[in-house]
């Protein structure tokens, strides 16, 4: 990969958000395509799941529902746990076509990196793509902390993902807060060189990014803080070079308002407990395609 993994000075994480090439990394009005979605970690039970699904996709199908968006304006995503992925591809699809609810696209929390073989226990990300996944999530800090994966071994799955043509969402973040900006960057630059070494410049990667001191807290990074170290991640060669699209959300607590407040720095969420009330999805959904950001309506 190209670039300097070295920390940027507190200049270059000032800077403004690196340009991005319209074709691969913009819509027609200028900005990055949002992005939101929602892991349902190991929360629900497969029936809870299902109503969860159900209560989204009868929101966003809802003629008098007041949120309409365009082709350009969000894509949505659920990541719901490997024993209901079926189902939740199933009643997305049963959804009204034209509906946004039919533009909810399916995540998979965690792969193996090959494609098949003697590994049981395992998923193929190839049997992932056949059965309709788009998204696979990969590297949260609760498995790094649980499951002691490595950086190298996420970009292995990382390699395996887009293999099979699907879009990895690569969870990244610096464990302690006491670095600051600046060293915020620098460990997530490092994690980020790791995770795309061998991955085409041409492929599309979602980055993640989620302060693991910040993870299951009360209450998200500061907003000048997340935006710094967002800012540092794009003037990165490594990211800035990059030909595919590449958009980058925060997940960590966040919640109702935060949008807002983070002046569309990131270009969408990563929620966790906060979106699994499918009300309040719904909402931040409306929040994240409706308000803020570069170039918004």
């Amino acid at each position: 990969m190209s670039g300097n993994p070295t920390s940027p000075g507190p200049e270059a994480t000032a800077a403004a958000a690196a340009s991005t090439a319209p074709d691969d990394n913009s819509n027609k009005r200028g900005r990055r395509r949002r992005l939101i979605g929602v892991s349902t970690k190991m929360y629900f039970s497969a029936s809870r799941t299902e109503a969860f699904t159900r209560s989204v996709v009868e929101l966003l199908s809802s003629p008098t529902d007041t949120l309409t968006l365009g082709d350009d304006d969000v894509d949505i995503f659920i990541i719901p746990d490997f024993v209901t992925l079926t189902s939740v591809i199933s009643i997305i699809r049963s959804a009204p076509e034209g509906s946004v609810a039919r533009r909810i696209k399916v995540g998979a929390q965690d792969c193996y990196s090959e494609d098949f073989g003697a590994y049981t226990g395992e998923v193929s990300p190839a049997v992932l793509a056949e059965v309709g996944v788009e998204f696979v999530e990969l590297g949260h800090a609760e498995r790094k902390r649980l499951f002691a994966e490595t950086d190298g071994r996420v970009g292995e799955k990382v390699r395996g993902v887009v293999r099979n043509g699907m879009v990895p969402v690569i969870c990244v973040g610096e464990m302690r807060k006491d670095g600051g900006v600046e060293g915020a960057v620098g460990e997530v630059v490092r994690q980020v060189e790791v995770v795309l070494k061998g991955v085409g410049e041409g492929e599309e990667v979602v980055l993640a990014y989620e302060p693991v001191w910040a993870i299951g807290g009360r209450e998200p990074a500061g907003e000048e803080y997340v935006e710094g170290v967002v800012r540092g991640l794009r003037e990165w060669e490594g990211v800035k070079g990059r030909g595919g699209r590449v958009r980058v959300i925060y997940g960590g607590a966040a919640g109702r308002g935060l949008w807002e407040r983070l002046g569309g720095e990131v270009d969408g969420l990563f929620l966790g407990r906060f979106g699994h009330d499918a009300g309040e999805f719904v909402k931040l959904i409306g929040e994240v395609a409706g308000g803020g950001g570069e170039g918004g309506e």
